[in-house]
């Protein structure tokens, strides 16, 4: 099976101003490679400042990649004019950490599903709501929310909107930047699970982007993790959780057990 989605030698540098002002460059992505198969879910884990969210937004075409490849099918979108990229990003599709700073406020949510369509040109009016309205369905909310408010909305129904977005325009690939982070842990198991039907439903692929090493080892298939700008350890996510073998997957692991510790401890 031909991979969905690979990335060779990935770089991204950003310009920033050293001591006495001298113009300085940051690596945030430094020779990063992987690929993704259809259906299948790679996770890329680590620490903030990582690097691992320089990642999702080259792979959104959101940021120009200083070097290497990005193959997504035959096309090398790395190498891609801005004209030629407009096509391609239908089919790859980024779900940010917190709904409440992606989705406008002042609309409604049938508006907000509904923009990527209207951006595309894709749809005639009669069919809008109908398919604003399966889009909700598959991430289960009933028409009864078209109407309501990011406001009027728990996070996990903000973040279920977000998907609902990412959807409409029937991506091949979704890259969920920390999309569980925000939410509440039952909240979390939720969000989660309807991650894991969609992509039996629907064939899709994902780039899973999270610090939690346990929540990866659920929803991946293979495990990523960065540090540095670099992947520092990369295999089967059970292996990785079971027998890590670097000091910076160990101290995630480390991590991600407190956290848990310390929710159960303020639980009521």
């Amino acid at each position: 099976m031909e991979p969905m989605i690979r990335v060779e030698n990935l770089v991204k540098r950003y310009a920033a101003r050293g001591l006495g002002g001298r113009a300085a460059a940051f690596t945030a992505v430094d020779s990063v490679s992987f690929s993704i198969l259809p259906g299948r879910t790679l996770a890329l884990v680590g620490q903030s400042g990582s690097g691992k969210s320089s990642v999702a937004l080259c792979l959104a075409c959101l940021e120009r990649a200083t070097s290497g490849a990005i193959w997504f099918g035959r096309r090398n979108i790395a190498a891609l004019s801005e004209r030629q990229l407009r096509a391609v990003r239908p089919e790859m599709q980024l779900v940010f950490q917190d709904p409440s700073s992606s989705l406008n406020p002042r609309w409604s949510v049938e508006e907000i599903v509904l923009e990527p369509l209207f951006v595309q040109r894709r749809i005639a009016s009669p069919e809008r709501r109908k398919q604003v309205a399966q889009a909700l369905e598959r991430v289960g909310l009933g028409a009864d929310y078209l109407q309501r408010k990011p406001a009027e909305l728990s996070g996990g129904q903000r973040q279920r909107v977000a998907i609902a977005r990412a959807l409409i325009l029937e991506p091949k690939l979704l890259i969920l930047d920390e999309v569980l982070s925000a939410l509440d842990c039952s909240i979390q198991a939720q969000i989660a699970n309807l991650l894991v039907d969609l992509q039996r439903a629907l064939g899709l692929a994902y780039l899973f982007i999270t610090h939690d090493l346990k929540m990866a080892a659920y929803l991946a298939d293979e495990i990523a993790v960065m540090s540095r700008g670099r992947i520092v350890e990369q295999g089967v996510a059970e292996k990785i959780v079971q027998s890590p073998e670097r000091a910076e997957t160990r101290a995630l692991l480390g991590d991600t057990l407190l956290d848990q510790s310390m929710e159960a401890a303020h639980k009521p």
